[in-house]
């Protein structure tokens, strides 16, 4: 990796239209469309693809498709990962999953940040001659069983803990503790995740 790709994963300012970027986000753009095509019985072939587009990934994961995502190779899977449509992923600094996450539809992982001032944010000549924005990220973690409900989305620079839960339409902010329960915009902890939860305790 060049020294701007090296600056993107740490979390410093880089140009995001640099050939090697441009060469990475570009077959994963490729691969993203190529597993759009495939239907849900197309199991080898979906596999080659996962396997290309997610280079470190554990076994048993399964993606509904459509998918969305900027590299890929910036992701690690854990094992039985599961997304339903249009799952999404801007993995510009590193996103590390853990095992048995789920997500429903149109969740979001973003790790890209933008300045907040016009005068950084805009595309401008570099001192290379070529026209380029400036941009950072923050990385993301996602601890071991969790849920996300449909619609969310996770912000950059958040932790969310192991066996929490995350509602319908929560945008995360901010770093979550294990089994909490998480809803609203911004997302806000509501309560933690107990022994009462289990379904006997439910009228069906």
């Amino acid at each position: 990796m060049d020294q701007n790709t090296k600056n993107m994963l740490a979390g410093k300012p880089y140009r995001p239209g640099t050939p090697e970027l441009n060469k990475f986000s570009q077959l994963a753009h490729r691969l993203c469309r190529d597993y759009n095509l495939t239907a849900d019985e197309d199991t080898i072939e979906r596999k080659a693809i996962i396997d290309r587009l997610f280079p470190d990934h554990a076994d048993g994961i399964y993606l509904q498709g459509p998918i969305h995502i900027d590299y890929g190779r910036f992701t690690k899977l854990g094992k039985n990962f599961y997304a339903n449509f249009n799952f999404t992923v801007l993995d510009t600094c590193p996103v590390t999953i853990g095992d048995n996450v789920m997500c429903g539809p149109n969740v979001s992982i973003i790790t890209a940040m933008h300045p907040l001032m016009y005068q950084q944010r805009n595309i401008r000549k570099q001192a290379d001659g070529q026209f380029d924005d400036i941009e950072y990220g923050k990385p993301v973690t996602i601890g071991n069983n969790c849920w996300f409900a449909s619609n969310v989305t996770i912000c950059p620079g958040v932790t969310i803990g192991n066996g929490c839960v995350i509602g319908a339409g929560a945008v995360v902010t901010k770093d979550i503790p294990d089994n909490s329960l998480v809803l609203g915009v911004p997302g806000k902890v509501v309560r933690t995740i107990t022994e009462k939860d289990r379904l006997a305790n439910y009228p069906y």
